[in-house]
C-alpha cells in the first residue's frame, strides 16, 4: 500500500486492523537484507573492539594471569580484567552474585571469560586475546548430572516441591507400578544473529547501549550495577533481534556490561560480537534433565499417582535455573489430571556454562516426563497411547467434576483438549493411518513406519509476579499520525505488528498511519523481559490502554466542540462520526492540537489474579492456558536408525488470533525447532567439560530438508481465551515448540514396532540415528532374551 496515499473515508473497514493477515512489518527487509540490526549500525569514528580471553580448564584457581603479551600485541588499546570493573563484578539476574562479568580468582566452566581485550579491530583484540599465559590450578570438575544425586549433591539454587494428595501411597495401593528414568537433552538457541553491542559513552556518567536483548531493562539495571551508576544513566535500545528464543533474556548482559565498562573507561564507543564458537561456548543454553519417575495404574490405564523427580544441568551459577526447573514441574502434568502426585525439582551444579531460559523455559522438559509416563502405562496394559492419554485429560471445562486440579492447586478452568485431539483425530485421518502403517509393517522387512498424536497444555504468565507489567507509550501528532512505543521486543516474532494493529484498532486508522519504533529504555521504563510467551498479552494491553486515553480525550473534545452527547461520538475507518456529521480522524485530531488537548499517553497493564506462594507451592500460577495437539508420521531404518519426517498436522489454539498469518508461521517454526531439540540437536561435552558441538559443523539443528514432507498446520476457528486477553486472543510464542514431542513419540512408535509393541521403547532424546538404533537393537536383544 503506498503510505503516502490518503485513506479510503467510506471504507467499511480499516486497512491492517485486528485479526487481519497481516505480513511481519520487516519482512521485506529481511528477505533483501536490508533490515539493519546493531552489526549493521554504522559505527561512531574511533569504534573500538572486543575480544574476550575465555578459561582454558572446566575448574580451577587462577594462580598466575601474565597479561603482558596480550596488552603489547599491534591494535591493542586497553586490557579489561575484574579489577577494572568499577561498580560489582557480578550480572546475575536472580541477585545470587554468583555470576561474575570477568571471572576473579577462579574459572568454573571452560569458556568462561576472564579477560577482555579493546582494540583498534576486532580481529587486532582476537588474535591479542590468544597470548595470554595463564596457570591453573586444576580442580576436580562436574561435567554432567546423570550419577549425581538429586538430594546431597551441590545445587545453585533452592528446588521446588509439588505435592497434591498422597502419591506414595497411592502408588503402593495401585494394581500396576512402573518405576524408570529417562535423560532428556539440552538445546543450543543457534540465532542467527549472535550476541552483540554497541556501547556509546555520554557525558558524566551517562552511556547509550545499542544491545540485541530480550529484556532491555534488565540489561539497562545490571550495566547500571557494573559499572556503579543510577539506572537513569544506562540506556538501552535495540530495534530488532536476530532471534533470541530465550537466549538473549538474560545472556546479553555480559557482553552488554563488558562493552559498557570499556566505552566509559576508554571515552569511546566500543563493540562486542561474539563469533559462533564463542557464543556456542560461553552462553548458556536449554536445560539437559535427568528425569526419574514412579506411576501407579489400574488394569484399565487410568494414572492413580506418580512422582516425579527432575533434575537438571544447571552450570556454575543460578542464572534462571531456579524458575526454570519450577516451569518443568508446572507442566509434570501436561494435560493429564493426577489424583495424587508429588514432584520435586532438583537444579544441580556442574562445572559447564550457565544455562538459561529457553522458548518454553521448562515447560517443555516437563511435558516430556509426562508423556513418557503415559507410554509406560500404554505399553503395560497393551493399548493405543493416544487411547490411554484421552482417558487421563483434565476435565472439560464445561464439566462439573474435580479432576480439574494441577499439582500446583490451581483449577483448569479453560481446558479444550478434548474437543482439539478429536477434531485433530478425525482431520489427520487417525485411525485409519494407524491400521495403513500397521499393514505397511507387517510387509517391510527394514523400513518400519511409526505414528503419534500427543497433546499440548502451556501456562501462560510468569511465575515472577512483578514480571507481569508492561508500558506503552502512544504520540498522536497534529498530522493524523500515530508513534508507537512499548517495553517488548521484536526477535522476528511480530510482536511489534500485533501491538500497532492494536493501536490502528483503537483509532480506527489504517495500519499504515502507525509508526512501530524501536524499543528503548528512555521511553518505556521497567518492563519485563519478552519472554514467556507474553508480549503481546502484556504490551498489546498497555498500548490499547495508552489509546483509550486519548480516544476518550478526543471523544471529549469533539462531544464539547459539536454540542453533542459523548454517546454520539463514535470513531468510524478513518474519520469520526459526531452527531449527524462526520470528520476525518486527522482533521478532529488538528482541531484537537489547536485547542490544546493532550495528545500523548502512557499506558500500563497489570496482569489480574495471579498468584504464587513457592513455598507451599500453591497458588493461581497461570492466567490462563494454550492449547494444541500435533500428530506426525515417521519412516525408519532399522538397519541404521536414520529416519524421515514423512507428515505432521497440528490443530493449536490461539484464541481469537490477532493475526493468523504471524500465528501460523509461529506454529510452524515452533514445531520445527522442537522436533530439532527432541532428535537432531545434540549438545556434547567431553570429559574436560569442553563443548564439542561447539559449531554448525558438529550441531546439527533442523535444515528445510528436515521438515515433514506432508504439514499441515491450522488455527482453531472456534476458541477464544478464557480471560479476558487483548482481543480475547492467546499467546503462540512457546506453546507450539512442544509439538514436536509428536515425532519423538512417532518414532518411538516405529521402535516398538520390531517387538511388537509388547515393549516401551523408553526412547530418550535427543533421539539421534545412534540412539534410535541402539534402542531398535535393545528391543530385538530383550525380544531374544524373553524367548
Amino acid at each position: 500500500m503506498n503510505k503516502h496515499a490518503a485513506p479510503n473515508l467510506k471504507a467499511e473497514k480499516i486497512t491492517g486492523g485486528v485479526a487481519t493477515d497481516q505480513r511481519h512489518d520487516s519482512a521485506h527487509k529481511h528477505v533483501s537484507g536490508t533490515a539493519v540490526y546493531i552489526d549493521d549500525m554504522p559505527e561512531p569514528a574511533g569504534t573500538l573492539h572486543v575480544g574476550l580471553g575465555l578459561s582454558k580448564v572446566a575448574h580451577g584457581i587462577l594462580r598466575s594471569v601474565d597479561l603482558s603479551a596480550v596488552r603489547s600485541a599491534p591494535g591493542v588499546v586497553d586490557v579489561l580484567t575484574y579489577a577494572d570493573v568499577p561498580g560489582e563484578n557480578d550480572v546475575s539476574p536472580s541477585n545470587m552474585h554468583d555470576d561474575p562479568v570477568l571471572a576473579e580468582s577462579k574459572v568454573q566452566f571452560f569458556g568462561q571469560p576472564i579477560f577482555a581485550v579493546i582494540g583498534e579491530t576486532r580481529e587486532a583484540a582476537r588474535r591479542a586475546a590468544r597470548l595470554a599465559r595463564i596457570e591453573y590450578e586444576e580442580l576436580s570438575a562436574v561435567i554432567g548430572i546423570w550419577d549425581l544425586d538429586p538430594v546431597n549433591d551441590k545445587q545453585v539454587t533452592t528446588p521446588l516441591i509439588l505435592r497434591r494428595g498422597d502419591a506414595g501411597a497411592a502408588i503402593a495401593a495401585a494394581p500396576r507400578r512402573i518405576k524408570n528414568r529417562m535423560w532428556v537433552g539440552g538445546q543450543d538457541h543457534f540465532y542467527l544473529e549472535g550476541q552483540v553491542s554497541l556501547a556509546i559513552p555520554g557525558e558524566d556518567d551517562e552511556v547509550t547501549v545499542y544491545c540485541s536483548t530480550q529484556g532491555p531493562s534488565e540489561t539497562q539495571h545490571l550495566v547500571a550495577h557494573t559499572l556503579g551508576v543510577p539506572s537513569h544513566a544506562v540506556t538501552v535500545e535495540v530495534r530488532r533481534m536476530g532471534g533470541g528464543f530465550g537466549g538473549k533474556e538474560t545472556q546479553a548482559n555480559q557482553c552488554a556490561a563488558i562493552a559498557a565498562i570499556a566505552a566509559k573507561k576508554l571515552k569511546r564507543a566500543v563493540k562486542i560480537r561474539l563469533d559462533r564458537d564463542e557464543d556456542m561456548t560461553a552462553t548458556g543454553k536449554r536445560h539437559d534433565f535427568a528425569i526419574d519417575y514412579e506411576v501407579g495404574f489400574d488394569d484399565e490405564g487410568n494414572i492413580l499417582g506418580v512422582d516425579f523427580t527432575y533434575a537438571l544441568r544447571c552450570g556454575f551459577s543460578a542464572d534462571l535455573s531456579g524458575p526454570v526447573g519450577d516451569r518443568a514441574l508446572f507442566h509434570c502434568d501436561n494435560a493429564y489430571f493426577y489424583p495424587n502426585v508429588l514432584a520435586k525439582s532438583a537444579p544441580l551444579y556442574t562445572n559447564t556454562v550457565s544455562n538459561t531460559a529457553f522458548r518454553g523455559f521448562g515447560g517443555p522438559q516437563g511435558m516430556v516426563g509426562a508423556e513418557r509416563v503415559i507410554d509406560e502405562v500404554a505399553f503395560a496394559v497393551g493399548k493405543d497411547p493416544l487411547e490411554i492419554r484421552k482417558l487421563n485429560f483434565y476435565d472439560p471445562m464445561e464439566a462439573i467434576g474435580g479432576r480439574n486440579v494441577t499439582p500446583y492447586h490451581q483449577k483448569v478452568e479453560d481446558c479444550i483438549i478434548q474437543r482439539i485431539v478429536a477434531e485433530l483425530e478425525e482431520s489427520a485421518g487417525y485411525a485409519r493411518r494407524r491400521r495403513e502403517i500397521s499393514a505397511f509393517n507387517a510387509n517391510s522387512r527394514f523400513i518400519k513406519r511409526g505414528l503419534a498424536l500427543t497433546p499440548v497444555k502451556f501456562g501462560i504468565s510468569f511465575t515472577k509476579t512483578e514480571s507481569n507489567q508492561a508500558g506503552a507509550l502512544v504520540h498522536v501528532y497534529a498530522d493524523g499520525s500515530v508513534h508507537m512505543n512499548h517495553g517488548g521486543t521484536e526477535m522476528g516474532q511480530g510482536l511489534h505488528l500485533k501491538v500497532a494493529q492494536v493501536v490502528a484498532e483503537e483509532f480506527q486508522i489504517d495500519l499504515d498511519r502507525v509508526k512501530i519504533t524501536a524499543t528503548t529504555t528512555a521511553k518505556v521504563p521497567n518492563t519485563a523481559p519478552t519472554a514467556a510467551s507474553s508480549g503481546a498479552d502484556l504490551n498489546g494491553m498497555a498500548a490499547q490502554n495508552a489509546a483509550r486515553q486519548i480516544r476518550q480525550r478526543l471523544t471529549d473534545f469533539a462531544a464539547e466542540k459539536y454540542q453533542v452527547p459523548i454517546d454520539q461520538v463514535v470513531f468510524l475507518p478513518n474519520r469520526v462520526r459526531v452527531g449527524n456529521q462526520e470528520v476525518s480522524f486527522n482533521d478532529l485530531v488538528k482541531q484537537a492540537y489547536i485547542a490544546r488537548v493532550q495528545l500523548s499517553a502512557a499506558g500500563f497493564y497489570k496482569t489480574p489474579k495471579i498468584h504464587w506462594d513457592r513455598s507451599k507451592g500453591q497458588g493461581h500460577a497461570f492466567y490462563y492456558y494454550a492449547y494444541g495437539a500435533a500428530c506426525a508420521e515417521v519412516s525408519v531404518d532399522t538397519l541404521t536408525g536414520e529416519y524421515v519426517v514423512e507428515r505432521a498436522d497440528i490443530l493449536h489454539d490461539c484464541g481469537r488470533s490477532l493475526n493468523q498469518a504471524i500465528d501460523i508461521g509461529q506454529v510452524e517454526g515452533g514445531f520445527i525447532q522442537g522436533m530439532g531439540w527432541l532428535t537432531t540437536e545434540e549438545l556434547w561435552w567431553d570429559d574436560k567439560g569442553r563443548l564439542r558441538t561447539h559449531a554448525p559443523s558438529t550441531y546439527k539443528i533442523p535444515l528445510a530438508s528436515d521438515r515433514p514432507k506432508i504439514f499441515n498446520v491450522a488455527l482453531t476457528d472456534w476458541s477464544q481465551a478464557y480471560e479476558p486477553t487483548i482481543h480475547r486472543s492467546k499467546a503462540v510464542g512457546e506453546p507450539p515448540l512442544p509439538h514436536g514431542m509428536a515425532v519423538l513419540h512417532a518414532l518411538s512408535d516405529a521402535v516398538a514396532s520390531v517387538a511388537d509393541h509388547k515393549i516401551c521403547p523408553r526412547l530418550d532424546a535427543p533421539a539421534t540415528p545412534e540412539r534410535v538404533l541402539m534402542a531398535i537393537e535393545r528391543l530385538k536383544n530383550e525380544v531374544k532374551a524373553g524367548d
